[in-house]
């Protein structure tokens, strides 16, 4: 018998005036907006022009969406709304955070190196201020009644309307509530961030490095548990490979920081010791 269970929405979204706000969307603004407040103490304790981290959001935020929802037109075409307008459909949910944070990426490196900024200096500010945005954005899904797991009796159990129910789980009631999961994650590891950069102690870019690796790493355990509409090869998820993928990119990424910074530091023993050094060292 299930004793408790996370309530489902009634309602997605509200009317202000004529106009229906979506709480998905309102959820992502929510979540940027906070991202820019957060960034912009960030980029400024490290002697930055906070006004660069709104640079980067006029950019990045529109490349964010428009890749994001690519990525979800070129994965899932048979969740794609069937109208004209069902390719843009963004309200409606389906921003693959893959495509999302790949174009994004591109376009922000592309602004920085133009202006001249500390490219590596500028993804380790913002690689915490993604995740709260990510966490934020999670709220969304939970109103759209998507991302959520297999069936579950758990206390935190979701509780999901049938027709949000996949094939096969009409019969079901109550979901893991992944988006939950993931939401908590998000917090925990841009606190580990946080935490990481402040003791000063890893290669400049490793944090954005960690935010790859740590951020994948969760999604594989997560694409385990989701039983809404993917497209399946050899039995795993897309987004299963997409994960792992990812995970071992930034994990690698992250070494070979860490390498560097060995490397440089053998360097300054052996110029410490070196003929120079021996030869300066005479009276």
């Amino acid at each position: 018998m299930l004793l408790a269970a996370i309530p489902s929405p009634s309602v997605n979204g509200f009317y202000l005036g004529p106009v229906y706000i979506h709480f998905y969307g309102l959820m992502y603004i929510v979540g940027i907006a906070l991202a820019v407040f957060v960034g912009r103490r960030r980029w400024r304790a490290t002697g930055g022009d906070p006004v660069l981290i709104e640079e980067m959001a006029v950019w990045g935020v529109p490349a964010g969406i428009i890749g994001g929802r690519i990525y979800f037109d070129l994965t899932t075409p048979s969740q794609i709304p069937p109208h004209w307008w069902g390719p843009l459909a963004v309200w409606d949910g389906g921003l693959g955070i893959w495509g999302g944070v790949a174009l994004a990426f591109v376009v922000c490196v592309w602004r920085l190196r133009r202006a001249g900024a500390d490219v590596t200096g500028m993804m380790d500010a913002l690689a915490p201020c993604l995740l709260i945005a990510q966490a934020v954005g999670r709220i969304g899904n939970y109103f759209n009644q998507e991302l959520f797991g297999g069936p579950t009796s758990l206390p935190w159990a979701l509780q999901i309307s049938p027709a949000h129910r996949p094939p096969g789980y009409l019969q079901d009631a109550t979901f893991h509530p992944t988006f939950l999961y993931e939401l908590v994650w998000d917090v925990l590891l841009a606190g580990f961030l946080v935490w990481l950069g402040r003791r000063g102690k890893v290669r400049p870019g490793s944090l954005f490095a960690l935010y790859v690796a740590g951020y994948s790493a969760f999604r594989i355990v997560e694409e385990s548990l989701r039983v809404d509409y993917s497209q399946y090869f050899f039995g795993l998820r897309l987004n299963f490979y997409i994960a792992s993928a990812g995970t071992l990119a930034g994990l690698v990424w992250f070494a070979l920081l860490q390498r560097r910074r060995v490397q440089h530091g053998a360097s300054a023993v052996d110029d410490a010791t070196g003929p120079a050094a021996v030869s300066s060292s005479r009276p």
